[in-house]
């Protein structure tokens, strides 16, 4: 059944039933709004796991929405036990604003605290009519781009980040003429939406643009419900890493009576059955394992990550996200 991609509101509250039986157990997961499919095919795999260690039932709640959106939710008071975002910091926040998880929490899991990964893709129509190959064919001709606003999005953040990375590499570091291919880039986006999914339906129902630019996770599973035949994925060469991290929210599962179920929510994330799992939804991993049984199905590409190539997200968010920023600049008529 093809998933609705209708805009379902900043924070939706989702219950995964993990068994027909009474739960003794019940965890709250908050996640970023394209992930509903990932974790509920995650939770069972989860809750049997966890009964055959604990003997106990299990029940898995999910509230989904923009990151941004949901970390505010949780400094609101939304009691979740757990985070699994799109963005370190959304998950950041919850420790600068409201001291609900520990300053090292990047430390708790391997990895960053990311289980898996992704990078920025393309999805263009069929044919690739218009010749898509790489960043610099995004800024040819009258080639129009979907994708999420960068002021709202972390997904639109990473596209914005990934083209940069980009031109900085081609023009040798030369900010002046990186910020001319940038502003370019910007130019020939035809809609800026609020979050992911919004993007999709822009592009898939709407019919507008040559191209949706998302994880590339998001565009294979988009080509695969919605048209092997009527949609391509294009991965360029040299994209941007784009990590997927998680955290206990320590204060609310301790007050929940959930600490050791909130960990062991998310390290089994790291486990052999959860890692393939994740690459059935096109996410990249990192058991070694796994990742060579799905060599095939991910294409080599040269990876830059945010602090190495633009000092850490603090950083980028104050000198290109903020008010009056790089971004800003670039997009004024």
């Amino acid at each position: 059944m093809r998933r609705s991609l209708k805009w379902l509101g900043a924070v939706t509250l989702a219950v995964a039933a993990t068994a027909s039986h009474a739960e003794d157990r019940t965890l709250l997961n908050s996640s970023y709004d394209i992930a509903r499919e990932l974790f509920a095919a995650y939770n069972p795999l989860f809750a049997e796991h966890w009964k055959q260690e604990h003997n106990e039932n299990v029940e898995i709640k999910q509230s989904h929405g923009g990151s941004s959106k949901q970390a505010q939710a949780i400094l609101q008071g939304l009691r979740a036990d757990v985070v699994t975002y799109n963005q370190v910091t959304d998950v950041q926040m919850l420790h600068d604003k409201g001291k609900l998880i520990p300053s090292d929490w990047q430390k708790a899991f391997p990895n960053n605290s990311s289980p898996y990964y992704s990078t920025t893709a393309f999805l263009v129509r069929k044919g690739n009519p218009k010749g898509i190959r790489n960043w610099d064919d995004l800024v040819k001709g009258d080639v129009k781009m979907v994708f999420p606003n960068p002021k709202t999005s972390g997904n639109g953040r990473y596209t914005y980040l990934a083209a940069w990375g980009f031109a900085s590499k081609l023009y040798n570091g030369d900010e002046a003429k990186t910020r001319e291919f940038v502003k370019n880039f910007l130019a020939h986006v035809a809609v800026f939406d609020t979050g992911g999914r919004g993007a999709t339906t822009t592009f898939i129902e709407r019919g507008i643009g040559d191209v949706l630019i998302s994880f590339e996770s998001e565009v294979n599973n988009i080509r695969k419900e919605y048209g092997q035949d009527d949609y391509e994925v294009v991965v360029p060469a040299q994209s941007i890493l784009a990590e997927f991290p998680v955290a206990v929210v320590e204060k609310n599962a301790e007050r929940n009576g959930n600490s050791e179920l909130a960990k062991d929510y998310l390290n089994y994330l790291y486990s052999e059955p959860a890692q393939r799992l994740l690459t059935t939804f096109n996410y990249r991993v990192h058991n070694a394992k796994v990742v060579e049984e799905t060599a095939a199905q991910f294409p080599q590409v040269e990876l830059f990550d945010v602090d190495t190539q633009f000092g850490g997200w603090d950083k980028v968010n104050k000198e290109h996200f903020a008010s009056g920023g790089i971004l800003d600049q670039l997009q004024a008529r």
